[in-house]
């Protein structure tokens, strides 16, 4: 990817998108597996539902018997959902398996304020395609019981495919993958380290939605931001990820992925 940027003279410049590349990548690896691989898993999945009936597993093959996208959960994790299944947080940045299928884990915080695993996926793509199956299988495992809430990162994809597969779930933006981006989005700005300052203090301290309004009106006059783009994204799509909006709803004191991402760091340890 770097190499392309390089040639074109910066990413704007190229005809695809970074998630564009690594899809093709991670389609043609996915090419690759091994029928044995696929199987194993298979026969493996197999033996842990005839050890307990409540292990749920579905695997979604392509019209030449690829293995395309796999999800499973156990009977614990099944269980845990019923009681602590209303904020789920799901995110696939961190982990990919040999392959270089994203895994794709769902996770949950229970009454001692601990993460739990609520099922676990890898995809060949991420892709509308991919997300809505892998939403609808979970759908499927948990009893037809959508998450009241979801925390995602701004993966288009994610938004595309929970609006039709969970069109009653409240979707909140990762704040923390939003804010960190402020010294990519805004650090050409001479005025950078006030506009960072200034932009953290309207996200995280406005009380009220119209002082939130006000403040960034306030804040795009002042450093003269009229004409930057990601701003303007945000701004338009301030109802999935600013606090002031989404106070409304239980959150189980979460506004990121990370749980999802410890849980990653976790399976990563167990390679």
């Amino acid at each position: 990817m770097n190499h392309f940027k390089f040639k074109r003279g910066g990413h704007e410049n190229l005809p695809f998108f970074e998630k564009d590349c690594r899809n093709y990548l991670y389609g043609w690896r996915n090419a690759l597996i091994v029928e044995g691989d696929a199987e194993a898993m298979r026969s493996y999945f197999k033996k842990m539902r005839s050890d307990n009936s409540d292990f749920f597993y579905e695997m979604d093959w392509d019209d030449f018997g690829r293995l395309r996208n796999v999800f499973w959960a156990d009977a614990r994790s099944r269980a845990a959902c019923k009681e602590f299944g209303d904020v789920v947080t799901f995110d696939t940045t961190y982990l990919t398996n040999k392959c270089g299928m994203p895994f794709a884990p769902f996770v949950g915080v229970n009454h001692h304020g601990q993460s739990i695993l609520l099922g676990c996926g890898l995809i060949s793509h991420e892709d509308t395609e991919s997300f809505s199956w892998l939403f609808k299988t979970w759908e499927e495992c948990m009893w037809g019981c959508a998450p009241p809430a979801i925390i995602t990162d701004q993966c288009m994809a994610m938004k595309n495919a929970i609006e039709h597969v969970f069109p009653n779930s409240r979707h909140r933006w990762c704040i923390w993958h939003i804010m960190k981006k402020r010294s990519i989005k805004l650090g050409s700005y001479n005025a950078y380290e006030s506009i960072s300052y200034s932009l953290g203090n309207l996200v995280y301290d406005s009380l009220t939605i119209e002082e939130f309004e006000v403040g960034w009106e306030a804040f795009i006059k002042e450093y003269k931001l009229e004409e930057n783009e990601w701003l303007q994204g945000l701004y338009l799509e301030r109802k999935r990820w600013v606090p002031v909006f989404v106070k409304d709803l239980f959150w189980a004191g979460m506004s990121s992925t990370q749980r999802s991402e410890s849980i990653n760091q976790y399976f990563g340890c167990c390679e």
